[in-house]
C-alpha cells in the first residue's frame, strides 16, 4: 500500500503543478496577474529498523511571485506619470490657443497696428481707414474666439474631473469589497492569490486617478489614504470624493477643489491640493487652478491693455468731421471683487483700470486683519503687500494698475469691512470675452491731432518740428486758446523758452513720477519732448533769440480744414505698437511674451511627463520581471510536470501489478 500511496500523492501533486502552470499560461495577458508556483514538501518518512522510508510528496501551498516593494513603487510612479501626462496634454491644448502663424492672435494684433501706416501716409483715404477698422474688428473676434477656446478647455477639464472622481468612488467601493473577501479567505490558512492580484490591479487603477498610500492589516485587508491622511478605504468601508468650488469664495473664485466625505457623514473636508501627489485628478486640478488661470489672465490683460491704450489715444484725436474721437473698442468692465463666504460685513469692492501698462496677469486676495488694514497677496507669484488704511490699499492697487471702487462709485471704500473679511480679485479672467469693436465708419477714426503747430514767420534759428501729439498726460488734454500757446526762445547755453497761453506748467515726463520743469525761463534741450497741458511737442535745432513756435487748436478757423489731412494721431496710434505695456514688453511683443510664458509651462510639463513616464516604465518592468508570466519558462515546466505526472502514473501501474501478482501467489 505504501507504494500506491506514494504514487497517488505524486500523481496529485504533479496534477496540481500542471494545473497551476496552465493557469499561468491562461492568464499571460491578464492585467495585474502574478505568476503562481506550487510549493511541494516531502511527507514525513516512516521509521523502521532499517531507517526512514519515504512516503512521497504533498502540496504545501501555491504562492504568487510578488514583490510588495516593487508593486508599491510601480503604483506610485504610475500615479505621478498619470498626473504629469494629463497636465501636459491639457497644456498642449492651451498652447494651441496662444499659437503663432497667420491665423493666430499675434498676427491679428500686428496686422491691426501695421494698418495704421497707410492712414499715416494718406489720412483722407477712406479705404485705408476701413482696413484699420476691419483689422480692429478681426482682433476683437480672435480675442473672443481665444476666450471661447479657453472656456471649452475648462469645460472639458471639469467633465474629466467629474469622470475621474466617479471612477475613484467606484474603485474604492470595489477595493473595500475585495478587502472583505480576502479577509474571509485568509481564515482558511492559505493566500487567496487571484483575489490579491485583483485587488492590486484595482489599486493600480485607482492610482491612475489619485495617488494613495497603503497600510496593510493583519486580516489581509489594505487601507488606502489620500491627501496625506484621509482614509479613502478603511477595511471594508469606502469614503467618497467630490469636486466643488472653494469654500472660501464659491463659484466666483474660478477654481476647483477636491473634497473628502467619510462614509455615513454629510460633512465634506477640503483636501490640500499640494498633498494630493500624483494621479489625473491632481494634474487636472493643477492645470485648472494655475495653468488655465494664468492663460485667462494673460489673454485678459492683452484685451484690456490693447483696448484701453487704443481707446485713450483715439479719444485724443479728431475725426474727419472735426469731432473728438470715440472708443475704438467697447470699454471692458472689470469684475467686482468676490466677497468671502465667511464675511460678516456685507462690504463690496469694485475694480477699474487705472493704468493699463502696470496691469499684472494675476488674481489677488485681500485679507483684513483690522479696520481697513490687512494685506494683498498677488497669486501669480505669492507676493504679499501690507496696508494700514484705505489710502495705502489704494496705493498698492494703483501700483498694480487697478483702482478700487465701492462697487458703484469711486473713490475706493469698503466701509464696514471687518476682519477676518476676505476678497478675491479676478479682474482679467473674463475680459477677453468682452472685447468688441465699436467703430465701423471710416470717418470716425480719429487720425488727426487736435492741435497744430507753426513756426514764427521771423524765426532766424534752425528750429524744426520733430513731433507733435496729444498725450492726455499727466492731466487731461486742454486745447490751446484761440490765440494758441506760444513758446518764445532765448539763445544761450543752454537755450531757454517762455510760455504764454498755457494753463499748466510744462512737464518732464521722463521722470517717475513726472516733474514740472524749473522756470520760467525753461531750459530747452533739442530732441527732448516738452509736455504742456496734455499734449507733447518735440523740437530739433538751435533757436535764435526771439524765435517762436505757436501751438493752436486744430479746428480753429485760422487753420481751415488742415486737420483732415493731418495724421499726427494716427502716427501716435501706430507708435503704440512700440509702447511698453506688458511687463516692459511692447504691445507688438506682448502676445509673443504670453506665448513664451505658456510655452515654458508646456515644455516644463512635457519634460516632467517624459521623465515620470520613463521612471514608471522602468519600475513596471522590474515588477513584471518578478510577477510576469514567461511563456518559454512555463512551456518548459509543462514538459517537466508532464513527465513527472507520467512517471507517477507508471509508479501506480507498477504498484498495481505487484499487488495483483502478490494476490495471485497467495491464492495458490
Amino acid at each position: 500500500m505504501s507504494l500506491l500511496n506514494v504514487g497517488a500523492r505524486a500523481l496529485l501533486a504533479n496534477q496540481v503543478a500542471l494545473q497551476t502552470t496552465g493557469h499561468n499560461i491562461a492568464n499571460v495577458n491578464t492585467p495585474g496577474y502574478s505568476r503562481q508556483n506550487v510549493v511541494l514538501e516531502t511527507v514525513q518518512g516512516q521509521f523502521t529498523g532499517g531507517g526512514y522510508i519515504g512516503k512521497g510528496v504533498d502540496v504545501q501551498s501555491i504562492l504568487r511571485n510578488h514583490s510588495e516593494l516593487l508593486t508599491r513603487q510601480a503604483t506610485a510612479a504610475a500615479a505621478v506619470d498619470a498626473g504629469d501626462s494629463v497636465r501636459a496634454d491639457r497644456l498642449r491644448q492651451l498652447q494651441d490657443v496662444f499659437g503663432g502663424g497667420p491665423a493666430g492672435l499675434g498676427a491679428a494684433i500686428n496686422d491691426m497696428m501695421n494698418a495704421f501706416s497707410d492712414v499715416v501716409g494718406s489720412p483722407t483715404d477712406l479705404t485705408a481707414r476701413n482696413v484699420v477698422l476691419t483689422r480692429i474688428d478681426e482682433t476683437a473676434k480672435r480675442m473672443r474666439g481665444a476666450s471661447e477656446r479657453l472656456d471649452e478647455i475648462a469645460y472639458t477639464v471639469a467633465e474629466q474631473l467629474k469622470g475621474s472622481v466617479n471612477s475613484i468612488n467606484m474603485l474604492a467601493k470595489n477595493i473595500a469589497g475585495m478587502n472583505e473577501q480576502i479577509a474571509r479567505a485568509k481564515g482558511n490558512g492559505q493566500p487567496a492569490n487571484d483575489l490579491l492580484d485583483q485587488r492590486d490591479q484595482l489599486i493600480r487603477d485607482l492610482n491612475q486617478h489619485i495617488q494613495t498610500s497603503q497600510v496593510a492589516a493583519d486580516d489581509g485587508s489594505i487601507s488606502l489614504f489620500v491627501g496625506g491622511s484621509q482614509p479613502l478605504v478603511l477595511g471594508s468601508k469606502a469614503a467618497s470624493l467630490s469636486v466643488g468650488d472653494p469654500v472660501e469664495f464659491g463659484a466666483g473664485g474660478g477654481q476647483k477643489r477636491l473634497y473628502f466625505t467619510q462614509p455615513g457623514s454629510s460633512t465634506a473636508v477640503e483636501l490640500n491640493e499640494g498633498m494630493l501627489g500624483g494621479g489625473e485628478v491632481s494634474g487636472l486640478l493643477r492645470f485648472q487652478n494655475h495653468d488655465l488661470a494664468e492663460g485667462r489672465n494673460l489673454l485678459g490683460r492683452m484685451a484690456v491693455g490693447i483696448s484701453e491704450t487704443l481707446n485713450a489715444q483715439n479719444r485724443l484725436g479728431l475725426t474727419l468731421d472735426g469731432k473728438p474721437g470715440g472708443n475704438l473698442f467697447a470699454p471692458i468692465p472689470l469684475a467686482n471683487a468676490v466677497a468671502g463666504k465667511g464675511n460678516t460685513s456685507g462690504a463690496t469692492m469694485g475694480l477699474q483700470v487705472a493704468d493699463a501698462t502696470k496691469l499684472q496677469a494675476s488674481s489677488y486676495t485681500i485679507a483684513l486683519t483690522g479696520p481697513n488694514a490687512g494685506s494683498v497677496t498677488r497669486q501669480s507669484d505669492g507676493k504679499t503687500m501690507a496696508f494700514a488704511d484705505i489710502n495705502e490699499l489704494n496705493a498698492v492697487m494703483l501700483g498694480e494698475g487697478l483702482r478700487l471702487t465701492d462697487g458703484a462709485q469711486p473713490p475706493a471704500a469698503f466701509a464696514g469691512a471687518t476682519p477676518p473679511d476676505t476678497f478675491l480679485l479676478n479682474p482679467l479672467q473674463g475680459a477677453a470675452a468682452q472685447m468688441q469693436a465699436l467703430q465701423f465708419s471710416p470717418q470716425q477714426l480719429a487720425a488727426s491731432n487736435p492741435i497744430n503747430a507753426k513756426m514764427g514767420a521771423t524765426n532766424d534759428g534752425t528750429l524744426q518740428l520733430a513731433g507733435l501729439k496729444a498725450t492726455g498726460q499727466p492731466t487731461a488734454l486742454a486745447l490751446p486758446p484761440a490765440s494758441g500757446v506760444e513758446l518764445t526762445f532765448t539763445a544761450g547755453t543752454p537755450a531757454t523758452f517762455t510760455l504764454t497761453g498755457n494753463q499748466g506748467a510744462p512737464m518732464d515726463m521722463s521722470t517717475t513720477p513726472p516733474t514740472a520743469l524749473v522756470g520760467p525761463p525753461f531750459a530747452f534741450t533739442p530732441g527732448k519732448p516738452i509736455t504742456i497741458d496734455g499734449w507733447e511737442i518735440t523740437l530739433n535745432g538751435a533757436p535764435k533769440g526771439g524765435d517762436t513756435v505757436t501751438v493752436g487748436n486744430a479746428t480753429d478757423a485760422q487753420y481751415g480744414d488742415w486737420y483732415t489731412r493731418d495724421a499726427g494721431n494716427a502716427s501716435a496710434l501706430m507708435a503704440l505698437r512700440d509702447a511698453k505695456i506688458f511687463d516692459g514688453a511692447t504691445l507688438s511683443d506682448g502676445f509673443a511674451g504670453a506665448m513664451a510664458q505658456i510655452g515654458t509651462r508646456t515644455q516644463s510639463a512635457q519634460f516632467a511627463a517624459t521623465l515620470s513616464s520613463s521612471i514608471a516604465a522602468n519600475l513596471e518592468r522590474d515588477r513584471t520581471a518578478v510577477s510576469g508570466v514567461n511563456l518559454d519558462e512555463e512551456a518548459a515546466r509543462l514538459i517537466q510536470y508532464q513527465q513527472a505526472y507520467q512517471a507517477s502514473a507508471k509508479m501506480l501501474q507498477i504498484a498495481q501489478n505487484i499487488f495483483d501478482n502478490l494476490l495471485q501467489g497467495l491464492g495458490r
